[in-house]
């Protein structure tokens, strides 16, 4: 048995680039950077970023290209490949990459121009809308627009 997988948290370094195969599947490649720190030699603080390239096919690629901008922190978990190739100097480089990956947003939800909360017509808003029962029109007493119910007052 074997097993090929590795999960990474970081930020967009660019924004996503959606493509199609020739088949008509959906490709989305993400340009990550993961940081970490650790003491040098002389006891100083030292930050390295490694750059990853996520792949994400078919729906999720159409929904991560759509929801993901440059900066945004992202989980993401695939098989892990190395894939070699020729740089412009003529040297032989290496890109580590994350296939068949499963993203997710780690950002919070945006706010839209007006600096309400998302939810109420934001870009990235996938909420449901806010229904109300048939017949729950206004609390008698209250003309204030968006006034909520009383729970007691509902007849069942």
């Amino acid at each position: 048995m074997s097993l090929n997988k590795m999960m990474i948290i970081g930020n967009l370094g660019a924004d996503p680039e959606l493509r199609y195969t020739p088949s008509g599947k959906a490709v989305t490649n993400l340009r990550v950077a993961v940081n970490s720190n650790r003491r040098g030699a002389d006891g100083e603080w030292v930050e390295e970023t490694l750059w990853l390239r996520v792949e994400v096919w078919d729906q999720a690629a159409e929904r991560a290209a759509e929801q993901f901008r440059k900066g945004n922190k992202v989980y993401a978990e695939g098989e892990l490949r190395a894939r070699e190739y020729d740089g412009n100097d003529g040297q032989k480089r290496t890109s580590l990459e994350l296939r068949f990956a499963r993203v997710v947003n780690l950002e919070r939800r945006q706010r839209d121009e007006e600096g309400a909360p998302a939810g109420s017509g934001g870009a990235y808003d996938d909420a449901p809308p806010q229904v109300r029962p048939r017949g729950a029109g206004q609390p008698q007493g209250s003309s204030a627009p968006g006034a909520e119910m009383d729970v007691d007052d509902i007849p069942f």
